[in-house]
Formats: C-alpha cells, structure tokens, sequence
C-alpha cells in the first residue's frame, strides 16, 4: 500500500504544453515520415541496382569462363631448333629455356596473364556485392524499426490532440436553452457518442458550426408547442447529436424531428434571384445546396438569430476548410438531418494517389466509394455515349474523365488492351464514375498549404511531398463533380469537346507566350505542349516581333508589364500591321483593374485573364477563340 501510493500519484502527474508546440511535433513527426518513404524509395532503387549488379556479374562470370577456356587451349609453345630464333613477344629465349623440351614448359601470353588477374579481379567484384547484399539486408531492417517508431510516436502525438467531444456539451446546451427563450419554444438536445474524441483544433474551429446549425433547427425547424400537439408531437422538439468514428473520418449528424426545411420556399427563392429557370428541373437535394449560398435566405423578417443570409456559407465554407463535407437531408413534417464529414487530423490523411496525364494527384480516401477496372470495350461505350452511365450496386454513376474537369481535355478513345481504373465517389446527389489515367496507391500524406494563388482554385484543398520529393496537389472531389456537372450541363461543354477533337485531328495551332518571366513561359509552354499546341516563346514585346517575322501564330498569350516594349504597345503594333490583325489575342496579367481591362479592349484585345489563372478557362479560351477564327 505504501508503495501504490506514489505510483498513482505518478500515474496522475500531469503536464501543460503549449498547443502549437504540439501541432510543431505532429508536423516534424509527418515530415519524418516522408523522409522515411523517400529514404525507402531509394533503398528500393538500391535493391534494383544490387539485382542488375547480380544479373551483370553472372554475365561476366560466363564470359570469363569461355575467355579463360579459349586461351588455357592456346597455350604457347614452341621448339626453338637454335639461339637465333626470337622469343615469344619479340625476345630471344635464355639458355635455362633451351635445356627444356618443349612439352615440359607453357608458356604464357600476355593475354593469359590478362586472364588470370580478370579472374582475380572477378572474385574481389564478387565479394564486394555480398558485401552490398549483406549491408542492404541490414538497413532494411532498421528502416523497418525506424519505421514502426514513427508511427508509434505519431500515434502517440496523435493522442496527446485528441479530446472527448463531450467537453463542448455544455456551450451546446447553454445555445439551445437561450436560442428556445428567444423563440418561445420548447426543445431537448440529446447526444449520442459523446466520449468519442476528435482533433482538438477541429472541435474548436466546428463548434461555432455547430451552434448555428442548432439555432437554425430550433428557429426554422422546430414548431411552436401549439403547432407541435396538432400535429401529434410531443410539444418539446428533439434534437439530436450522433457523434461517431467511420474509418479515417469523424461524422457528425445533427437531427431534428420539426417540419423539415421548406424546399418549394427555397425553390422559389432561388427563381427571384435568378440562380434556376421558372420552368428548370433541378432536383430536391440541389434545391437545398442553395441555402449554402452566401447572402442566401428565406426568412421572412430578419432577427438576431436568422434572416440576415449570414451564416450556413460560413459553416459550409469552415467544413470545407478542414477538408470536410456537408450533406443536407430532409423530409416534410419529419424533420432535418445535417451530416459533417471530417478527417481525423487536420495534418495529415489517407489518400489515394492517382495519375492523371503527366501531373500526379492525392485524393483523400473518404471521398471514395470504390474503386473498379473497367476493359478498353467498356470505356469507350462510355466514352461514346453507347453507355450512359456505369451501373454499380444498383446505383448509376456518370462517367467523367478527370482530365476533362482538371485541363479541359478528356481522351477520345482509350488504349485496346489492359484495364483501366475507375474511382466511384459521390457529392450530394451527384454519383460520378471518374477515370484516371493510372493508380499509384495508398499513402499517408501530410497536408500542406498552397498559398494564397492556388488556394483560390476551388477544385485544390492542399499538397503534399511524395517520396521522391515531388509536390502533388490534393484534390477537393465534391467541388470536382460539383464543377463536372456545372460544365456538362451547358452547351458550351459539348462544343469544348467537339473543338478539342478537332484540333487534335488537324495540325497544332501555334501559341505565342510572351512573357518576361521565364517561370510563366515555361509552365504555359508545358501546358500547351500537353495539351496538342506547338508552343512559341518570347521574352518581351520586340523579341515576339522577331518571332513572328519568322512563324505567324495561331493565338497570342500576352503580359502587360515587359522590358523594351510592353503589352500594350505590342497589341497595338499587332493590331496596326496586317500580316498580324487577324491574330486573337489573350492578355493574361496581375493587373485586374479596369482601367488596364478597357486600355486592352480599347486596342483589340479578344480576352484579358488575370493571374493567376485556372488552366481549364484558358484552354476553353484559346478553343474558343480558335473555333470563331
């Protein structure tokens, strides 16, 4: 007893870290990690070389067996019949030669020579590659060791973020007692889960979601007492919170068992603000995206608690922030339900990796259903339309090339032999068969910020280091298909189709890039060049001149800001001489005001793109430009 008494005393010491100091060794602990890939990745290429080594060396081991073989059967020797006959190599033999027979003594070339020390030289080589082996075979196995460390001091760190969601119970109560006051209305919040535990940053940074999603079940979705006993309800409205763990992701549903949301109000909402057609067939669960909208609302009056059209774009935009996704359910006179999707960690997550062209992508696990392989006669019924859609588990998923959404170009026909994979995910209503050029596989990546530029790109959530060192961008899949279904819904996406197609059919179109900085030239010049356009470059105004005295373009891609002479004067200078009018002209520059916009227009500019840009509007541009030349 005396001796438990300190022990438990040790059990319940704690100590207070500072939460960034913990997010700092969580992030060293996934750096270590793709040190640890990239290290394995190159010991895997060691093992590839030790195995071309091996194969090499036994080559040359068969070789020099023939060789030693062939010269033991030439052996020199000869019957020198007096002193004047010369030697072997142009020596005269000595008097203790002479006093031999022939038979009784070989005599060595010096190619044998040369064959003895390779033989000797072979057994060195040999014993240095089991030296290699045996080095190899020992490093493995502390990488392996190095490895499981890691990961058990990840978990560990892992840990030391995680807290029980039952912490913020009380702040939720406190809103649903204050949000009923205000409403006169009666409501009980239950919570289901409570002990399971999440991201400390994500609960933080969810809560305040939570809480207008609470208010708004109360405000919009539960009835007045009176309303509620009509309609044989007890008059207290229930609200509840499913906390759970599914695979790599939190899940968090938030019911209520009011009247549900009004989708004919919202409907008719979004017909007087002009988002749908009177006469437009959009579904019930599009309808409800709508109040994700910024500004949008269909309260009648504005209170503190609603009406102001602030409030569920801001917690659908904080979902999106943590990589999450928000899924709307309702049924009349039944009730709401509101899904919250997020990953474990914030830092880092599974995902799958996946080539799509030349560019290789991360694309989180919890975003996919499945994953199937479909043969080359399969791809191109649904390439061609004699497919409509792919039929998995009873349910239909529209088939979209994920190069079509990324860079506004998708492959006529796919390769006549192997399987090609098929990634079957889903956003909202949306079921959708994406195919990709290649699967990398599964790894676990470590998120990073792209900054403020690519962070602007609605379809891109992150990156990450691969272990060769590579940067991959992580793709946002529901914004994807979201973007995938806007596109194939106009007609403009069928014509970008058509107008691809022919391009590839007929001779490149020549692209002109004239930009000062050689970073942009070569980015655009690799684009163009993957996408069937034969790239020009020019690093200012009169070089272009130069250029096109030469080769006339198809279109021109021009910046503003350039030494010698800039945009505009070469626009004008274009515009001006007639060889060159007829050429359309794309300005793409960091100067977005319009004062720059109309100066461009004003001299003949077709189209004027700020930086940075996304690659699929500049290819629907420049096809678009070409198409009306």
């Amino acid at each position: 007893p005396e001796d438990a008494q300190p022990k438990t005393r040790a059990a319940e010491e704690q100590i207070r870290v500072k939460a960034d100091l913990v997010d700092n060794l969580v992030n060293h602990a996934g750096e270590a990690n793709i040190y640890n890939a990239r290290i394995a990745q190159q010991l895997g290429q060691w093992h590839f070389n030790l195995k071309e080594l091996q194969q090499t060396i036994a080559r040359f081991r068969e070789q020099l067996r023939n060789f030693e073989m062939e010269t033991e059967a030439q052996i020199m020797y000869r019957h020198v019949p007096d002193t004047s006959a010369v030697g072997a190599g142009g020596s005269r033999p000595s008097a203790a030669d002479l006093s031999f027979d022939p038979l009784e003594m070989d005599r060595f070339s010096y190619m044998q020579q040369l064959s003895r020390s390779m033989v000797e030289s072979f057994d060195d080589l040999t014993s240095i590659q089991n030296a290699l082996e045996g080095l190899s075979g020992d490093t493995d196995v502390l990488l392996l060791q190095q490895s499981r460390v890691n990961n058990d001091l990840q978990e560990a760190l892992m840990k030391t973020r995680l807290t029980p969601f039952s912490s913020v119970i009380a702040r939720l109560r406190r809103v649903v007692r204050q949000t009923c006051q205000e409403t006169a209305k009666e409501a009980e919040l239950q919570v289901n889960g409570a002990e399971g535990e999440m991201d400390r940053t994500q609960l933080n940074r969810i809560v305040p979601a939570l809480e207008h999603i609470l208010r708004n079940a109360i405000d919009h979705g539960v009835e007045k007492p009176a309303d509620r006993k009509k309609a044989n309800k007890p008059e207290a409205g229930m609200i509840a919170i499913n906390f759970s763990r599914e695979g790599s992701e939190v899940v968090l549903r938030i019911s209520d068992d009011g009247a549900g949301i009004n989708v004919d109000a919202i409907r008719k909402k979004a017909i007087e603000r002009g988002i749908i057609e009177t006469d437009s067939k959009v579904g019930d669960d599009e309808v409800l995206d709508f109040i994700l909208q910024s500004g949008f609302s269909t309260a009648e009056t504005v209170t503190q608690i609603s009406g102001r059209g602030v409030g569920m774009d801001v917690v659908n935009t904080e979902i999106k922030q943590l990589n999450g996704s928000l899924y709307i359910a309702t049924e009349k006179g039944k009730g709401s339900t509101f899904t919250i999707r997020l990953p474990l960690t914030v830092l880092i997550n599974q995902a799958l990796m996946v080539q799509v062209d030349e560019a290789i992508y991360a694309i989180s696990l919890s975003n996919i259903e499945h994953v199937v392989r479909l043969t080359s006669e399969d791809v191109n019924k649904l390439i061609s339309g004699k497919a409509s859609d792919y039929v998995y588990a009873g349910h239909q998923y529209e088939h979209l090339h994920i190069g079509y959404v990324l860079h506004g170009t998708a492959p006529a026909k796919a390769p006549e032999k192997g399987k090609f994979p098929i990634l079957l995910a889903r956003s909202g209503d949306h079921r959708v068969a994406l195919q990709v050029d290649q699967l990398i596989g599964r790894q676990e990546i470590v998120i990073k910020s792209v900054g403020q530029q690519l962070s602007s790109i609605n379809s891109i959530s992150g990156a990450t280091i691969l272990p060769n060192g590579d940067v991959a961008l992580i793709l946002d899949l529901g914004t994807l298909i979201r973007t995938s279904h806007a596109l194939q819904k106009t007609d403009d996406a069928s014509r970008v189709r058509d107008v691809a197609a022919a391009v590839q059919a007929e001779k490149p179109p020549v692209v002109l890039i004239v930009d000062d900085s050689i970073t942009v030239r070569r980015v655009t010049q690799r684009l163009m060049a993957r996408h069937n356009y034969e790239p020009l470059t020019a690093k200012d105004g009169m070089d272009a001149l130069t250029v096109m005295l030469e080769n006339i373009p198809d279109i021109i891609l021009l910046d503003v800001e350039m030494p010698r002479m800039d945009g505009y004067e070469l626009a004008t200078a274009v515009r001006s001489d007639p060889r060159l009018k007829h050429i359309p002209i794309i300005m793409i520059t960091s100067r977005t005001g319009d004062k720059h916009r109309d100066r461009a227009l004003n001299i003949g500019v077709n189209m004027y793109m700020g930086k940075p840009y996304q690659e699929h509007e500049l290819l629907e541009n420049i096809q678009s430009l070409l198409h009306d030349q």
